[in-house]
């Protein structure tokens, strides 16, 4: 498979792709419940104007992508994802993603990042810490913070 080069804000248009990814990781997703496109569809409406996502793609097929969400109960901070088809990982896309995305939250005037990865999910923990994250290493909750 080729590499992915193509990155854009997600459309309605990609609910069918996104939800593959997320199907495509199974369990360890940290996205709670069944993931169809309309799913998708919601998340990508909600986001509106202080969020957004935005998707990797390979030809026209969505292979990764990331969100950053506005939290609604800390003030200036977004909220991050992301997550890669298996068959695409180790090639860049999550920290192309993540940079996308940091970009976006400082131009919204964020002021922290935060997220939640998936106990036990070591590749997300190995990403994460080479786009400089900050995970407690006394850790309960598997929360992290970007500095922006």
């Amino acid at each position: 498979m080729t590499r992915a080069t193509e990155r854009r804000r997600a459309t309605e248009h990609d609910a069918e792709g996104i939800a593959d990814i997320v199907r495509s990781l199974g369990a360890n997703t940290g996205l709670a419940g069944e993931f169809n496109p309309e799913r998708a569809r919601e998340w990508i409406r909600r986001l509106g104007d202080q969020g957004t996502m935005v998707v990797a793609l390979d030809g026209s097929i969505p292979v990764a992508f990331g969100t950053i969400d506005y939290s609604t109960t800390e003030p200036e901070t977004g909220l991050l994802g992301v997550w890669v088809h298996p068959d695409y990982r180790r090639r860049g896309l999550a920290t192309e993603l993540a940079e996308d995305l940091l970009e976006f939250a400082r131009e919204r005037g964020y002021r922290r990042i935060r997220g939640r990865l998936p106990e036990g999910n070591e590749p997300a923990l190995s990403f994460l810490s080479s786009i400089g994250a900050m995970v407690p290493l006394r850790n309960p909750e598997m929360t992290f913070e970007l500095p922006l």
